[in-house]
């Protein structure tokens, strides 16, 4: 009977625990990219510019349009809804700004956290650490939302974890720290740019050939790393360059570079799709 009793206690709390616990995640296949919908800006953290934060406020439809802000990377446990991060937006002219934090993954799923989502032109995902964003929202009706805000032509844009998460494969989202750059269980972002990883701080943390690590295991991925103040502006399959530092391209494809990486500056251009570098006016 004892040995009845404790098996039964023991099911239970393993029932418990998983119930609690994101699955891990299948380590990703590789993707090929598809053209974005509605605009992604996608920055490498640090101070970030006019001529990133004005451009994102200007693509969601100008300082009155709805912007959520999802700040769940970060540490806090809580984040009220005047929220002092969200002062770079309001710096920028910003007007109509809602935070939705969560992390638990059944408030993730209801109505009532996604109706700000659904009824806004843009969202902002700050910076922190991603594998917060994967254990919240993976899969859940928030995420959903998201790919539906892109295809109704609204724009998401985030800093640092808030770019990498962006990308079908995510780096650096180890629990352990920063510096492993691919993490099983941990691999899979929100895939709002299919078939890219996105790396951030590069130079700043001298992680120039980090991404070599992901294109060589998975050369039909495209990897970008940008600089601290810099941003791309994605839009169909076009990547421009904004800010102040570089875009770090790595090509799996092109095994035989003279360098293992491409790197453009800002007002340039890649296409995402042929995977080249084309001119500011879009000519080859």
């Amino acid at each position: 009977m004892v040995l009845m009793r404790t098996r039964h206690l023991l099911a239970v709390a393993v029932f418990a625990v998983g119930a609690c616990v994101r699955p891990p995640a299948a380590a990703p296949a590789p993707e090929r990219f598809v053209p974005v919908s509605g605009h992604l800006v996608i920055a490498g953290g640090g101070q970030l510019g006019p001529e990133i934060i004005s451009r994102f406020i200007e693509l969601a439809g100008g300082p009155d349009a709805p912007i959520v802000v999802i700040p769940t990377a970060g540490e806090d446990s809580l984040y009220p809804p005047n929220w002092n991060g969200l002062s770079l937006l309001k710096r920028h002219g910003a007007t109509h700004l809602v935070v939705r934090h969560t992390r638990d993954r059944a408030i993730a799923e209801s109505d009532s956290f996604v109706a700000a989502i659904r009824a806004a032109r843009a969202v902002w995902l700050p910076g922190g650490r991603q594998w917060r964003l994967v254990d919240a929202y993976a899969g859940t009706q928030t995420e959903r939302e998201l790919h539906a805000l892109l295809r109704r032509g609204g724009v998401i844009g985030g800093s640092s974890a808030g770019a990498s998460i962006q990308a079908s494969y995510m780096v650096r989202g180890a629990r352990e720290g920063n510096t492993i750059v691919m993490a099983p269980g941990y691999e899979r972002g929100f895939g709002f740019i299919q078939g890219v990883a996105v790396d951030q701080h590069v130079s700043a943390r001298n992680r120039q050939f980090d991404l070599q690590q992901v294109v060589r295991r998975y050369p039909d991925l495209l990897g970008l790393g940008l600089d601290e103040g810099t941003a791309i502006i994605v839009s169909g399959t076009r990547a421009e360059v904004v800010g102040r530092g570089k875009l770090f391209v790595h090509n799996g494809r092109d095994p035989l570079a003279d360098t293992p990486y491409t790197t453009l500056a800002p007002g340039e251009i890649f296409d995402l799709e042929s995977r080249r570098k084309v001119s500011g006016n879009g000519e080859h």
